[in-house]
């Protein structure tokens, strides 16, 4: 394993998070189960998932026989199930599907303005003191709703999830994030595929003979972001871990910096 993989984020909550995660948005049945087995044989730790994304039966499946005190594994609930009692039962039944006691951090996966936060809020703490959940956070908030939340919450609030790539100009989040002592998790961090398309990544990647892949993953953890690509095939995981013992210099990462092409790929009602 590389060694740079074991110098992982320091949350504000006090526990550690790998920068390199798996995203699984999309994995299901046998090859979701069948990723997750390689990915952590590999070395993976950080294991990304949501309520909403209906798999996390099966990653508790492939997880069961790793050592769970070496898994980072994170989850999502749906904002359907923001009221107090229902984020209680939510989160129970993530633990239940995915075979474990606790889970290393929490999202709201999305807003909910019909469901007052105070109760959310209430509902995370009692997760926490309960030793079910080690870390709340937020996926796609805005500025407005963060300062919301920070201003009334007795959580910490450690991570931000959103859709952030070469193609996104993240300035505002990044910015209020570090502020805050909140990490930033970059989903989506090869735009789907559309970074293998750009020319200016295309030929960073050829000058530093790596993938547009590592060349847009290195990019985010230069800017200081935990990343979590998906992959599905054992060379893809692999490619995906090999950003560590090398470094992009100030000119390619001023030059990724202003890439024009904007494409946001997720709805942007929030961020």
């Amino acid at each position: 394993m590389i060694s740079e993989m074991n110098k992982p984020f320091r949350l504000k909550s006090g526990y550690d998070m790998p920068v390199l995660g798996l995203g699984t948005w999309e994995l299901t049945g046998k090859t979701c189960e069948d990723t997750i087995r390689k990915a952590v044989e590999l070395g993976y730790r950080h294991i990304d998932t949501a309520e909403h994304y209906e798999n996390e039966s099966e990653i508790g499946q492939a997880l069961k026989n790793f050592d769970r005190d070496k898994l980072f594994i994170t989850s999502k609930v749906s904002p359907k199930n923001f009221a107090k009692q229902d984020m209680l039962k939510a989160c129970r039944r993530s633990l239940t599907k995915l075979g474990t006691d606790y889970l290393d951090l929490y999202l709201l996966h999305w807003p909910n303005d019909d469901i007052p936060i105070d109760g959310t809020l209430e509902a995370m703490q009692q997760l926490i003191e309960k030793g079910m959940i080690r870390s709340a956070g937020l996926s796609n908030f805005d500025v407005e709703r963060i300062r919301q939340i920070l201003s009334v919450s007795s959580v910490p609030i450690c991570n931000l999830q959103l859709e952030y790539h070469p193609f996104t100009h993240r300035e505002d989040l990044p910015q209020f994030c570090q502020k805050e002592e909140i990490a930033i998790t970059a989903y989506s961090p090869l735009a789907r595929g559309r970074v293998f398309e750009n020319p200016t990544i295309k030929q960073i990647a050829d000058k530093y003979s790596k993938s547009a892949a590592q060349i847009s993953l290195r990019w985010l953890l230069q800017k200081g972001n935990i990343v979590i690509p998906k992959a599905s095939s054992e060379q893809h995981l692999r490619d995906n871990m090999q950003i560590f013992d090398w470094k992009l210099n100030r000119e390619d990462m001023e030059n990724i910096d202003d890439i024009e092409s904007r494409q946001r790929l997720v709805d942007t009602r929030y961020t």
